[in-house]
């Protein structure tokens, strides 16, 4: 992961005086600190923006800044909306409004003008609110105190968004080979997903891959075998299967890394020259944040991938995963989760098993895989079709 950080931008403008924006520019330097301490990503105070130039000066800079994974927005006092025009107009990142204020508490019986001039914040928020509706703008909306923890959690969630978007725009996906002959779902347009979300999508021969496996040494094949001991339970002696697994998942990461890809697919369809469809292999791959999708499902293999870096550091998992069939039980109903075998040890309930077991379909030898039970929790499930032009 790269280290994101998030750009806050604070509106106003000069007709305070400079002792009204000292007091504002301090604030906001305070509430990026404390927030920085309490969301993901950092926050970065960038400026506190009293002309369209600056605005639109700021924001072009956090388009070509590369750990800039947003900005967040904030309208401390009274900041006309016309300035913002240029620059929201050229803005490129992800965009949260936060409507909130530095005060939690209406200070009664101290309010006079000087006071009311500094604080504004309903009302610059709603002016800064307009604009964004009337230009049509995609948002985040944040409204409530800065300091309450459920704010802050709307605020982080929407982080882990924007840094997905940041992953989709660079990502490269390896397709080994097509997808799976006659289906429908694994196909789509792979210039409109460029276009649209960034992907790049490609294709490399099978071949390729066989000649990388062939190159693999036995030491690195000794090395990851020792991580394998390290991180699951062996549960057959067939040592020979389950070191081809680790020929293949080196071969494999050595070819993702030299391309600069993220996530890739393969096919049981498509095996020329290799003895086992990639077991142990893509899950291993997989639970160190590489996507995968199989029969050749690249949209599923980005998507994994994106998933995997928004949710770093939160409890649970992420998977690759197909529906395979129903309990239609009233009451009970249930959609039973599976794949052949690349199914992702993120989502273990304990340390996986390894064994060996036949696929049954490919015509290939009995591939080695991690065995386990899924643990219990709340989930959700992300779908991406195209539709052909949507």
């Amino acid at each position: 992961m790269k280290n994101y950080e998030f750009w806050f931008i604070v509106g106003s403008q000069c007709l305070y005086g400079p002792e009204v924006l000292a007091t504002v520019d301090a604030r906001a330097k305070e509430m990026a600190e404390t927030l920085s301490k309490a969301l993901p990503y950092p926050v970065v105070y960038k400026v506190t923006a009293k002309s369209a130039g600056e605005i639109a000066d700021t924001i072009k800079e956090a388009n070509y800044h590369d750990e800039c994974a947003g900005i967040i927005t904030w309208c401390h006092t009274f900041s006309p909306s016309k300035m913002w025009i240029n620059g929201l107009a050229s803005l490129q990142k992800p965009w949260c409004h936060f409507a909130t204020q530095y005060n939690r508490e209406i200070p009664n019986e101290e309010i006079d003008m000087d006071f009311m001039n500094l604080n504004q914040s309903a009302h610059g928020d709603r002016e800064h609110g307009f604009i964004a509706a009337r230009m049509r703008l995609p948002r985040k909306i944040v409204a409530g105190y800065w300091e309450d923890a459920d704010v802050q959690g709307k605020i982080g969630s929407w982080m882990r968004a924007a840094v997905g978007a940041a992953v989709s725009r660079e990502l490269k996906v390896m397709r080994f080979g097509d997808n799976m002959r006659q289906v429908a779902v694994t196909e789509g347009d792979k210039v409109e997903v460029q276009m649209k979300l960034g992907w790049q999508v490609n294709t490399y021969a099978v071949g390729d891959l066989v000649e990388v496996m062939n190159q693999v040494s036995e030491q690195e094949i000794d090395s990851l075998m020792k991580e394998y001991q390290q991180n699951y339970e062996f549960a057959t002696d067939d040592m020979e299967t389950v070191r081809y697994q680790a020929r293949e998942e080196i071969a494999i990461q050595k070819m993702l890394d030299e391309h600069g890809c993220g996530a890739y697919t393969n096919t049981f369809e498509d095996l020329w020259g290799m003895e086992q469809l990639p077991g142990i292999a893509s899950q291993d791959l997989m639970a160190k944040g590489y996507g995968y999708g199989g029969e050749g499902d690249w949209k599923v293999s980005a998507l994994t991938h994106i998933m995997k870096q928004m949710s770093e550091g939160v409890p649970g998992g992420t998977a690759f995963m197909e529906d395979y069939t129903y309990d239609l039980e009233p009451g009970k109903e249930l959609s039973l989760g599976a794949h052949m075998l690349e199914v992702c040890p993120s989502v273990a309930a304990e340390k996986p098993r390894i064994e060996v077991h036949p696929l049954g379909i490919g015509g290939k030898a009995a591939p080695a895989r991690l065995v386990f039970e899924g643990h219990p929790g709340n989930a959700i499930v992300v779908s991406l079709i195209d539709m052909g032009g949507r």
